[in-house]
C-alpha cells in the first residue's frame, strides 16, 4: 500500500470509535496444538439470529446490513479491532483518490489526493497493484463499478457492492476473529486474497471482509511422511501466495521443483483457486491442483482450527478440494505434491488481419486449430488461446518434457492442414530448460479494471471429434450474440484425465474426459443501469452460453470461471459429486456463515433489493 494510500486507510479507521471496552472472546488453542482434532460435531450455540424481511409474498431470513437496527454496535466494532490487533480497516475503493469525497455507509470522507489519483489511474489495469489493495477486485463488474478513476473529482464515489469493513489479517487468531464476529452479529463474510475474481465470491454488499493475502509462508518437504501412501516431495504454501511466487521459489530449489498452478501469474494458489479444482499447464500431466493436495490447514465457520486431510477430517479434506470457494472452511494452508522441473517446449501461432481479412479463411483456420485439440492434450499438451474476431492467438502450445522437434512433430498435420487450406500463419518454436523459463518467457500477466459477465463450457472428446463444426458455430455465436453486442473467448486446451485419471477431488467427474474449457466474455459498459444488466445477462445466459450448451454433449463447465447465474449449476459444476457436497456444507456451515454464489447448499439464498441484501428463504 503506498503512503498516500495508508494515509486513507488511516482516516476511514476514524470512523472506528475510540476503546469503550470490548465483548469477551472465549480463548482458543493455538492452531499448532489444537489443528490434530477431529471434530465430532460443531457447536452453533452463540450464533445470531437473522433479520427477517418479506418480498413478493417470500419470507427470507437476511444477513444485517449496514443502517439496519441489527447492525453491530460502534462498540463491538473497536472490540473486533482491538481482537485483531488494530488491523480492522474500514473501506474505501482505491478509486476514491480522485473524488472529492466518498459518501459511504458509515459517513462522508473527503479523498481527493492528486498523486495518488494519479497512481490509482495509471495503475488500474495492473493486477499486482489491485492485488495489492485491501479489497479490490480485478475485474470490477459485481462491485457495481464503483468509484473508478476519473478526471472529474466532481464525480460521485460510493461503495457500491463492496464489503464494508476488512481485516487486514496477518495471523490465524485474526481469520478466526472474523469468523466468529460474522458468526455472533449475522454479518456477510467475505474471503479476499488476491481479488483473483470472475463472478463476484471476492466482494458483498455489508460485508465484514478477511484479507488473507499477507499469509506467504512457503516450507519445503522432501519427503511426505503421510497420512497416506505419497512419500515424495511436497510444499506447504500460505493462502496468499500466488502463483508467481510458488514457481519461483520452486525454480529456485537445487534442483528446481514445480507444483500444479494456474496458467495467470497473480493468481492465489490456496483457497478458492484449489477450492474450485484449479487448472494450469501442468493439469494434462498431473490433473488439477486439487488433485495434488495432501494437506490442508483451516478454520470453520465453527471457528476450530482443523487439519484436513486423509485420515483427519477426510470429509472436510475432499470438500475442499474443488467442492466450491468459501463454502467449507477458510483455508490457512495448503500442503501439494512437488515434481521435477524439466526440460520443455513451447510455441506460438497467429492468424489476425495481418494475414488476412476474410472471414471465411481466418474461420477456417480456426476451425482446423480446434478440431486438432483433441491430438493435442493427448500428446500431452496444454495450450491456451484467445479468439477475437479475425484474431486467433495462440500463446502458447505447452509442451513439458519434450524437445522443440517432438513439439513441431506433435503440431505439424494442424500446420500442415493450414497450408493445405490456404490459411496464413506466425508460428514460432522455442526451447527451455526448465518449464519455469517457458512459463516466464510465454505467459502474460492479465489485465484489471475491466468490467464484464463471464460464462463458459468444457468440450469433451467425444464434442470435438464428431461435432467440431457445430462447436465451431457455437463461438460465432459468442463473438457475435447479437447486432449491437460482440464477445471473446479465452481458451484452455487440457484433460486432467491424460495424467489422473482417477479423481482424487470433489471435482466434476466429466473433467477426466475433457478437452477445451472455454471462458465467455461479454463486455460492460460501466454505469450500465440495472435494466441493462439484466439483458446483459440474458444475452450470456441464454444465447451465448446456450450455444455452448448446445453443441456439447459434457454437461460441465468450471467452477470458478462460468455463468453463477445459468440453469442447472449444481450438475454442471460439480455432476455426480453434487449431493454430497451439498451434505457436506450443511455439517459444515448449516447457518451460512460463509457464502459464495453457486456453491453447493445455497439454493435458497438470494441477493434482494437491487444487489444488497444477503438473505436465505424461510
Amino acid at each position: 500500500m503506498t503512503a498516500s494510500l495508508l494515509r486513507l486507510a488511516v482516516l476511514a479507521a476514524s470512523f472506528l470509535p475510540g476503546a469503550l471496552g470490548g465483548i469477551i472472546v472465549r480463548s482458543e488453542p493455538d492452531p499448532a496444538s489444537s489443528s490434530n482434532t477431529i471434530l465430532p460435531r460443531l457447536d452453533w450455540s452463540d450464533a445470531a439470529a437473522s433479520e427477517t424481511a418479506t418480498l413478493n409474498g417470500i419470507n427470507f431470513g437476511c444477513k444485517c446490513a449496514p443502517g439496519r437496527s441489527c447492525w453491530p454496535s460502534a462498540a463491538k466494532w473497536n472490540s473486533l479491532n482491538n481482537t485483531v490487533d488494530g488491523r480492522l480497516l474500514v473501506h474505501i475503493p482505491p478509486g476514491a483518490v480522485c473524488h472529492n469525497t466518498f459518501q459511504g455507509p458509515l459517513g462522508t470522507v473527503q479523498t481527493y489526493d492528486a498523486a495518488a489519483c494519479a497512481e490509482a489511474t495509471a495503475n488500474w489495469a495492473s493486477e499486482d497493484w489491485t492485488v495489492a489493495q485491501p479489497a479490490a477486485n480485478l475485474w470490477t463488474y459485481f462491485t457495481n463499478d464503483t468509484c473508478r478513476p476519473t478526471e472529474n473529482p466532481a464525480d460521485s464515489c460510493t461503495l457500491g457492492y463492496y464489503g464494508v469493513y476488512v481485516i487486514m489479517a496477518t495471523k490465524p487468531a485474526h481469520v478466526k476473529a472474523g469468523i466468529d464476529f460474522a458468526r455472533r452479529n449475522n454479518v456477510r463474510l467475505i474471503v479476499r486474497n488476491t481479488g483473483h475474481d470472475f463472478i463476484g465470491r471476492s466482494t458483498g454488499y455489508g460485508a465484514l471482509v478477511i484479507n488473507t493475502h499477507s499469509f506467504q509462508d512457503i516450507t519445503w518437504i522432501d519427503s511426505y511422511r503421510g497420512p497416506g501412501s505419497y512419500t515424495g516431495g511436497a510444499v506447504t504454501i500460505g493462502a496468499g501466495v500466488q502463483g508467481k511466487t510458488i514457481l519461483a521459489a520452486g525454480h529456485a530449489r537445487n534442483p528446481p521443483l514445480v507444483v500444479v498452478t494456474g496458467e495467470c501469474p497473480t493468481v492465489g494458489i490456496a483457497g478458492g483457486f484449489i477450492q474450485g479444482g484449479g487448472h494450469g499447464p501442468w493439469t494434462t500431466l498431473k490433473g488439477f491442483s486439487a488433485d495434488n493436495v495432501l494437506a490442508f490447514e483451516a478454520i470453520t465457520a465453527s471457528g476450530h482450527y482443523v487439519t484436513a486431510n486423509a485420515q483427519q477430517n477426510a470429509d472436510l479434506f475432499w470438500a475442499l478440494k474443488g467442492g466450491g470457494p468459501a463454502s467449507f472452511a477458510v483455508i490457512l494452508s495448503v500442503t501439494m505434491k512437488t515434481f521435477p522441473d524439466i526440460p520443455s517446449a513451447g510455441a506460438e501461432l497467429y492468424i489476425n488481419t495481418t494475414h488476412t481479412t476474410d472471414s471465411d479463411v481466418w474461420w477456417n483456420g480456426t476451425a482446423a486449430f480446434h478440431k486438432w485439440s483433441n491430438h493435442f492434450v493427448d500428446n500431452g499438451l496444454y495450450v491456451y488461446f484467445e479468439l477475437l474476431p479475425l484474431t486467433l492467438r495462440v500463446r502458447p502450445f505447452v509442451a513439458i518434457g519434450k524437445t522443440s522437434a517432438e513439439l513441431a512433430a506433435v503440431v505439424k498435420p494442424f500446420l500442415d492442414e493450414l497450408a493445405a487450406l490456404g490459411v496464413p500463419y506466425d508460428f514460432t518454436l522455442k526451447e527451455f530448460p526448465t518449464f519455469y523459463d517457458l512459463y516466464v518467457d510465454l505467459f502474460e500477466a492479465e489485465a484489471a479494471g475491466s468490467s464484464a459477465l463471464t460464462g463458459g463450457w468444457m468440450f469433451n472428446h467425444h464434442d470435438v471429434a464428431t461435432n467440431n463444426d457445430g462447436i465451431i458455430e457455437a463461438f460465432k455465436t459468442v463473438l457475435s450474440p447479437r447486432p449491437d453486442l460482440f464477445g471473446f473467448m479465452v481458451g484452455h486446451l487440457f484433460n486432467p484425465g491424460y495424467g489422473a485419471p482417477k479423481s482424487n477431488s470433489a471435482t466434476h467427474p466429466a473433467w477426466r474426459n475433457a478437452t477445451d474449457f472455454i471462458i465467455a466474455i461479454l463486455p460492460v459498459t460501466p454505469g450500465a443501469s440495472l435494466a441493462q444488466k439484466a439483458d446483459l445477462q440474458n444475452v450470456l445466459t441464454n444465447t451465448m452460453d446456450e450455444a455452448l450448451r448446445g453443441a456439447s454433449t459434457s454437461g460441465c463447465t468450471y467452477v470458478n470461471e462460468a455463468d453463477p447465474y445459468q440453469p442447472n449449476w449444481q450438475s454442471h459444476f460439480w455432476g455426480s459429486e453434487y449431493p454430497k457436497l451439498r451434505a457436506l456444507r450443511y455439517k459444515w456451515d448449516p447457518l451460512g456463515v460463509f457464502y459464495a454464489v453457486s456453491t453447493p447448499g445455497t439454493e435458497g439464498w438470494e441477493v434482494i433489493e437491487d444487489g444488497t441484501r444477503l438473505c436465505r428463504r424461510l
